[in-house]
């Protein structure tokens, strides 16, 4: 009998998560969100990244979880010594099936692009001509779906600042579009409670093309 209350206690719990506005699912990402802010090693990425793909497995309709497993093993793939190509591409499958779930979705669409400039990051000279255009593409459907997107925007200031130092031309381009980046995240702010689940990242970005505007 108590086996069995366990298992109904259990299985109550998940269904819990089935709204994305129900309280127990909301705290579940915070949850994992907090546990990104705190990650130190590759492992501890790949525990949390694994954590936001169970909460995804108990809602499928909901774009956030995978969109966060995406971010955290692209951040995993900059910061530390791993098989990068191989963490990007993990990344960039769970970026398409996040898509699936939410076609559309500025979020997704510049993630996309950032997870396509990791890539290019890792050999430039043989993958710049091929990928940069596509992440430019992304980085502009991501503005178009959502003017107000501050990553879209940044990321784009990045892509821009890049190609203006890669065949020597002026950074104005990158540096207006990076501060207004800078611009929409204090716009963002504002809305961002302890409730607020939705992407937050990219200040620095942002920060680091307008300060090598100075």
């Amino acid at each position: 009998m108590k086996k069995y209350l366990l298992t109904l206690a259990l299985g109550l719990m998940w269904i819990t998560f089935a709204n994305a506005t129900d309280p127990a699912y909301v705290k579940a990402i915070q949850n994992q969100i907090d546990g990104m802010k705190t990650i130190k090693s590759a492992e501890e990425s790949q525990a949390v990244s694994n954590g936001f793909l169970r909460i995804s497995e108990a809602n499928t309709s909901e774009w956030l979880p995978i969109y966060y497993a995406a971010l955290t093993q692209t951040t995993a793939a900059f910061r530390f010594d791993v098989n990068k190509d191989q963490y990007f591409d993990q990344a960039l499958e769970l970026v398409k099936k996040a898509d699936q779930v939410a076609p559309g979705n500025s979020e997704i669409a510049a993630l996309n692009g950032y997870i396509l400039m990791g890539k290019i990051s890792l050999d430039p000279a043989n993958r710049g001509q091929s990928l940069s255009p596509e992440a430019m593409q992304l980085f502009g459907k991501a503005i178009s779906l959502d003017r107000e997107n501050p990553r879209a925007v940044t990321l784009m200031s990045q892509m821009e600042l890049g190609m203006a130092q890669f065949f020597g031309q002026g950074p104005e381009k990158a540096c207006g579009m990076a501060r207004m980046g800078l611009e929409l995240f204090e716009k963002e702010e504002v809305k961002v409670d302890e409730s607020y689940i939705l992407p937050t990242w990219g200040k620095m970005n942002a920060e680091q093309v307008a300060g090598a505007c100075k």
